[in-house]
């Protein structure tokens, strides 16, 4: 009997932590002059243009309130082609590294088609 309730304990209890992980809220989005004053390793979203394309995976982007360095990973691309007249949503992980500061961006969507 006690077991069984033991058993059924630790069911509930894996069904529960199943149920309870993964993140359901929307990261914050930001100008580009707040997204630098962010944490290291902070999520966030931010709204503009890339205006140059500064190695093969790194991007000056533009909103109204400055730019900054992104780094897009070949594959974060799908399909999406964008020129400096696209708006774009980029979410990603702010990195900050000594002196340097750059969104490494998981995920690219093209506002205006």
């Amino acid at each position: 009997m006690i077991k069984l309730l033991i058993s059924l304990i630790v069911m509930i209890l894996n069904t529960s932590l199943v149920f309870a992980v993964g993140f359901t809220g929307q990261i914050a989005k930001y100008s580009v002059k707040d997204a630098l004053k962010q944490p290291d390793d902070s999520y966030v979203t931010v709204q503009g243009n890339i205006v140059k394309k500064i190695s093969s995976d790194k991007y000056l982007f533009k909103d109204e309130t400055g730019n900054m360095t992104v780094e897009i990973d070949h594959e974060k691309w799908g399909n999406i082609e964008a020129s400096e007249k696209d708006t774009l949503e980029l979410t990603g992980e702010i990195e900050r590294k000594f002196n340097s500061i750059h969104l490494d961006v998981d995920t690219v969507n093209k506002l205006n088609k």
